[in-house]
Parts: C-alpha cells; structure tokens; sequence
C-alpha cells in the first residue's frame, strides 16, 4: 500500500519542529517514510543490515537550525515541496519520488551505508504487497455495512435508525499543497534597506551633473554599487535555479563576481593600473579573512562548535594556494631575473603574466568540468549548497531574470564610471593611496551583498554554504577575475602584468596558510573568527600607511 502523504508530512514536520530545524527537507520526508509501521523500505533496509530507525536518525542529524526567534512551523524546502508535487500527481508515489533522484544529505548518508538506489528501489517495490482486486474488497465492505440485523422479537414503531455510518474514505493525495504548508510572502528589513540605498544611484548621478565635491559623488555611488551588485548576484541565482545544476553552475561562474570585474575593468580603463591589481588581492582577503571572519564569528554566537564540510574546503584551500602560486611566480622572475629587478615591469614580464593568467583559466575551466561534468555527483553530496537546502522561494520569470540581469550591469557600468572617476581626488582630500582604497574600500562595495548572504547562512547555522560562498569567491577571483583583466588589458592597450607587491603576496599567502589550518578539522568557534578578522585588521593597518 502507498504511504499517506499528508500523515508522512505531518510526522516530518513535527520533527523538523522538535529539533528546531530551520526547513522541512527531503531528509525529514524520507526519515518519516522509514519510520511508517507500513513501509516497504523497512524490509528491504533490514536486509542490506540497517535498521529505519538509524537511517533516520543520521538523515536528521547536523541540519541548520532556525534563526532565533522565528514564529511557526518550519517552512518546507523547495526540493522538499518539489517531491510532494510529484507524488501528488495521478499515479504518483511518496517514496519513488524521494528515490527518483537524492541529493545533499541523503545521497550522503546512502553512500555512507553502502545503500544501491538501484537495488533499493527493486527491493522496496519487491516487499510492496500487491493490491487486491478493488471491486471485491468494496462490494465486500459495503455489503457487510448495509446488511440490517435481524430482530429478536416484534418491538413497537419507533424512531427510524440513523443511517448506517460511512465507510471512512481512503485519503486522496492532494493535488497541490495546502497553504499552511507553503512559506508566507513577506519583505524582510535586508530588501527594505536594499532599496533605500539604491537611491544612491541617481543621488551619484544628480550630483554629478550638479558638480558637487568629488568625495559626495564617491559616497553616493558606492552606497549605489552595493545593493547593484545584490540585484546582479539575485537575478544570476534566479537564473541558475531554473537552468538546471550544470547551466546554473556556470552561470553562478560567470556572473557571480561581475560587480568587481566591472569596477576593476572600468579602472583599468582609465589607467590605474595599480588599483586593480589592488582590487584583486583585496578581494581575496576580504573573502578570505573578513567574510569568513564575520561568518566564523556570527555562527559561533549562535552554536559553540560549527561543523562543516572539510573535504569541500580543503579542495577551495589547494585551488587558493594554486592561484598564489601564480601570483608568486611573476615577481619572483621579476626580482630574480637579471636586469629587471631595478625596473618597472617589461615585456617578459607581461608575456610571463599572460602565460600564467591562460593556465589559471584553464584550470579554472578544469574545476567547473570536474564539479558539474565529470563529478557531479561526488560534487552534489559534498556542496555546502546541495548539502543544506533552502527553504522554497518565488522564482522569477526568465524575462524577469534577465531584465533585472541587463538593467543592473548597465547600472553597474554607469555607476562605477562615476567612482572610478572620483577616485585620484578622493585620494588626494583623504590622505589614502590607491593601493588602500583598492586593497580594502573597492572590494568591500563590490561584495558587501556577498558579504551579507555569508554571514546570515552562517548565523542560521548552514556553515557549509557560507563557506562555498566566502572560499568560492576567493577562488574566482584569484583563479578568473585576475587573469581575464590581464587577457583585457592586453586587449585595449592598458598591460596589467601579476607581479604583485610583497606586501600583496605575502597578505595572500598566509591568509590562504591561515585558512587551510583553520578548515582542516571540519571544525570551527567564533574565537577562529576572532583570529582571522584580526589578521584582516592587520592587513588594512599595513595598507594604511603605505
């Protein structure tokens, strides 16, 4: 017999209750369905030699708790609700739509046990008794129930009988969802203060136009740039969600650092060699140390020791130590190579850069094949972002995606204009060097939405994303960003070679030596956090005074 949808998404929600979950997953789904008295997965378990109950229990343990002070139950994840439309349909059913294609956590877990998908499913359609011919078993019962009983002796004429009670229908399987269990619209403060800061944008234009001090028109653009560069990174994530794991992969690869590679592009554009390249280490350490500063921080106020993924960050780590390599091995040849150490960068210089910023793309290119091609699945189970669903959300029309993707690059391009303009006599009034404003100031307007998704899944106990978030923006930008303005500057005439500044090379260096110890347990605490936001305030205090 088919499991009851609406009692197994009761028993999931109220364990996702229970342990104060933050969503209701696929994983409280299928832990529920092992745990019906009726399923035919308890048999076919037992015999691979695991019981439902310890499948259940690891499918539960470890997920993200929700935020403090949340009102109600937990919401259901967008896999989850995906599933039990599925299993809605004519002729759906509850545990083929959850061993049609698991994910994250489940495929962990059934990995980890040694569980075939393939002989599960055989052996759970195997154990399933078969259902009786369904006119007999109804003529049966309703005979049994229409069937008057027969008088003892003549009685006098009374009150006629209540009608016999009806048989008690076998529950149908929803065609949708009710609505107590599809999360609530609402706007949050983030998206209310989102759209107060973008009047910055005109604010930086009127100023412009009126001639107002440069350093107004600096403020006002960057304050403009930030929720900019959240609509860029939205309208990239709708996007991806609704292309499928391999396009959206791409599209996350492509467009999810676009905001910096405008700015940086702009400015190199305009000659400021050196704040680009400012630009890109600054990007680096500010994910590196500040973002999972932040996040080690925010998370450890929350839970005293934050579990995550160290197969997944240690294999962030080697690319990050891959693309120091390629920014150490140009200054090297610089100081080493006979006759250059005492000049500005020269032709084998740049040749060499160029030379480097080709093998970093192609390995980066490599790394997205291998996750989203080759090893997709040893990729979906060990992604922080597979591994903790999200709760279900409106997705946005592809006209709207895309619409809000175009309007906020021209925006982007348009505003950073602006800044990059303001740049030599913001400076000059402040006292600050390019290499500061590019080091610290540039890169925290281009992620400071980044730098909020970080830390509010890390505050909400989902470690793992805000590591891919923190760990795969680094790696983007030492990895693509980097070596695709040297490949454009070659392009316009402006050269821009890798051979950093020691102070750049050093900073990265052990920022990403740092992390690598950090990460290598699995393990984390806010005092973590407290170490690395102390190597940032380092970093920023050398650049200072520069």
């Amino acid at each position: 017999m088919s499991l009851d949808i609406t009692r197994v998404t009761a028993t999931a929600r109220r364990a996702a209750t229970a342990a104060n979950h933050a969503f209701v997953g696929t994983e409280h789904l299928l832990a529920a369905a092992f745990l019906e008295p009726e399923s035919p997965l308890r048999p076919a378990l037992a015999a691979a030699g695991v019981t439902a109950e310890q499948l259940a229990e690891e499918l539960l343990a470890g997920l993200p708790g929700a935020e403090a002070g949340r009102e109600g139950p937990p919401p259901l994840s967008r896999f989850a609700e995906r599933v039990l439309e599925d299993a809605a349909k004519p002729g759906g059913d509850l545990l083929a739509a959850l061993l049609q294609g698991p994910r994250g956590r489940v495929a962990s877990v059934f990995a980890k046990r040694g569980l075939d998908l393939k002989q599960l499913r055989k052996a759970a359609e195997k154990e399933r008794p078969a259902p009786p011919p369904k006119p007999e078993p109804a003529n049966r019962q309703r005979t049994k129930q229409q069937k008057p009983s027969r008088p003892t002796a003549p009685t006098a004429p009374s009150a006629p009988p209540p009608p016999p009670a009806k048989h008690p229908a076998v529950p149908q399987r929803p065609r949708q969802l009710p609505p107590h269990l599809r999360p609530a619209p609402g706007i949050g403060i983030g998206t209310i203060v989102r759209w107060v800061m973008l009047a910055g944008v005109p604010a930086c234009l009127l100023l412009r136009w009126q001639g107002a001090d440069p350093l107004f028109v600096f403020i006002a653009a960057s304050i403009g740039m930030i929720p900019l560069a959240g609509f860029l990174g939205k309208a990239t994530e709708q996007l991806a969600d609704r292309s499928g794991p391999t396009v959206g992969g791409l599209l996350n690869a492509t467009f999810g650092n676009a905001a910096e590679l405008i700015i940086a592009f702009v400015a190199l554009r305009a000659g400021m060699v050196d704040l680009v390249k400012a630009s890109i280490t600054g990007s680096i350490l500010g994910n590196l140390l500040l973002i999972l500063g932040l996040a080690f921080f925010a998370g450890g106020l929350r839970a005293p020791i934050l579990k995550f993924n160290r197969t997944n960050a240690g294999m962030a780590a080697a690319m990050l130590a891959l693309a120091v390599a390629g920014l150490v091995f140009p200054a090297l040849f610089h100081l080493l190579h006979p006759g250059t150490a005492a000049v500005p960068v020269g032709p084998s210089e740049l040749l060499l850069s160029e030379a480097v910023a080709i093998i970093l793309i192609v390995t980066y290119l490599a790394s997205l094949l291998f996750s989203l091609r080759t090893h997709k699945d040893v990729f979906a189970v060990e992604s922080g972002a597979a591994q903790h669903e999200q709760p279900a959300r409106q997705l946005w029309s592809v006209g709207r995606s895309l619409g809000v993707l175009t309007g906020a690059t021209v925006a982007v391009a348009v505003v950073s204009e602006l800044l990059v303009s303001t740049v030599e006599p913001v400076t000059h009034r402040l006292g600050l060097s390019e290499t500061f404003l590019g080091l610290v100031l540039i890169p925290l307007i281009g992620n400071a939405a980044e730098h909020g998704a970080a830390v509010t899944v890390a505050r909400a106990g989902k470690m793992d994303l805000s590591l891919q978030i923190a760990l795969g923006s680094s790696t983007q930008v030492a990895l693509l960003i980097g070596p695709l303005l040297v490949l454009a500057g070659l392009a316009i005439g402006q050269p821009l070679s890798l051979v950093f500044t020691p102070l750049e090379i050093i900073s990265v260096g052990m920022a990403t030596g740092v992390v690598a110890i950090i990460t290598l347990d699995g393990e984390s605490h806010w005092f973590e956090g407290v170490q690395l936001l102390a190597l940032y305030g380092m970093v920023v205090a050398a650049a200072l005074f520069l």
